[in-house]
């Protein structure tokens, strides 16, 4: 059974950080692609960043181009997202996301998704 499951979740004030983490386990993690979604109140889930297999590319919205980095770790079946400068329009409920033929931008592209971690951003 395919569990992901995000942590590092929270409330922080506007130009703060955070880090999220998404534990991966029932899968073999290294074959695949990984994401981060995103979804506010009243909007749809929107693509945040993405990684490859091997870590050696990573894709960004251009609304956190500049402030977000994702990396991953296939040693520790795991995969975070890295939160700098952060602003209200960012909060959110953040989702990790594993896909066999991915990485994409697109929520089609992941077939595994985790229950996903709060993030608040306060003015």
């Amino acid at each position: 059974q395919v569990q992901l499951v995000e942590s590092g979740g929270g409330l922080v004030q506007a130009g703060g950080s955070l880090r999220l983490s998404c534990a991966a386990s029932g899968l073999t993690f290294r074959t695949y692609a990984m994401g981060w979604f995103r979804q506010a109140p009243g909007k749809e889930r929107e693509f945040v960043a993405a990684i490859s297999r091997s870590g050696g590319r990573t894709y960004f919205a251009d609304s956190v181009k500049g402030r977000f980095t994702i990396s991953r770790d296939n040693a520790k079946n795991a995969v975070y997202l890295q939160m700098n400068s952060l602003k209200p329009e960012d909060t959110a409920v953040y989702y990790c996301a594993a896909g066999g033929n991915g990485p994409g931008t697109s929520y089609r592209v992941y077939g595994y998704w985790g229950q996903g971690t709060q993030v608040t951003v306060s003015s």
